[in-house]
């Protein structure tokens, strides 16, 4: 019983945690996740405060420090845990945002040939990858007895693009209004396309500034560095050996890694 109101005292911190973990499509109640969660986090703790407790005894130190590392240690993978609930979201988001205007093109194709609206969506959801999937949960919910309104209005409550949220809300309120969709839906796929081109301008604009500051520190730098290094090092008397210089390697390769992944991070999700 402790157990139980303890979980659920800490659920009420995050109130927002329920919609995360149905967006990022994680089959969990947020008492589940968090139990879960705490279980592994006081494990890692625990192992932590093991390998802790023999660096204290070889340094002397006091062990009462274990206290506030497993409390550390504990915290920052609890924190950990709900981090990436939100990298999962943003994962789909980006996956979304990548094909949506494909999505939204198909089923506007669809719509000019004279197909209904669901018979459309349905053969969107057939599609190739994640958004035609999401498509696919629409379908499947509209299957369970919800009329197409209920299934867009849902579909767009737990959307993580907000793209597509867009595209749903277009095709919605066309069909509250009763009039026909592709012009709403042509509307917002022009929409969408020229955001998508002015991201890709952006883009390029913030790349040549960080191409620069990459062939400064990653190549030019690390470069003339290890040669006046050499140079110096020789009127100095201080041999280099191969150790140091795998060490200097190993950054260098740290470095190339920590921009490759930055250029991938700012890198819009589009494809026109």
């Amino acid at each position: 019983m402790f157990k139980i109101d303890f979980v659920n005292r800490i659920v009420s911190f995050f109130p927002t945690l329920k919609n995360q973990l149905r967006i990022a499509h994680i089959p969990y109640t947020p008492v589940q996740y968090i139990s879960r969660n705490l279980k592994a986090s006081a494990l890692y703790a625990l192992a932590s405060g093991v390998l802790f407790f023999f660096v204290l005894q070889k340094a002397g130190l006091s062990k009462l420090l274990l206290v506030p590392i497993f409390a550390i240690v504990l915290l920052l993978f609890f924190q950990y845990s709900l981090i990436k609930v939100k990298a999962k979201i943003r994962k789909r988001e980006r996956e979304i945002d990548k094909e949506v205007l494909f999505i939204g093109r198909y089923l506007l194709v669809k719509l000019y040939s004279g197909r209904p609206l669901l018979n459309a969506i349905v053969e969107t959801s057939s599609s190739r990858g994640i958004a035609s999937k999401y498509l696919k949960e629409i379908v499947d919910d509209i299957g369970t007895g919800r009329t197409i309104e209920d299934a867009l209005n849902s579909a767009m409550a737990y959307s993580p693009s907000s793209k597509l949220r867009r595209i749903l809300f277009y095709i919605n309120n066309a069909l509250q209004l009763g009039i026909d969709v592709t012009k709403p839906l042509e509307s917002v796929l022009e929409e969408i396309t020229k955001e998508e081109e002015l991201e890709i301008k952006k883009y390029g604009k913030k790349l040549n500034t960080l191409v620069i500051f990459y062939m400064l520190a990653a190549i030019i730098l690390p470069s003339l560095g290890v040669a006046m290094f050499i140079v110096i090092s020789s009127f100095v008397n201080f041999p280099i050996d191969f150790n140091g210089l795998l060490v200097f390697v190993f950054f260098i390769v740290v470095l190339q890694f920590l921009f490759i992944t930055f250029f991938k991070s700012i890198r819009p999700m589009v494809n026109l």
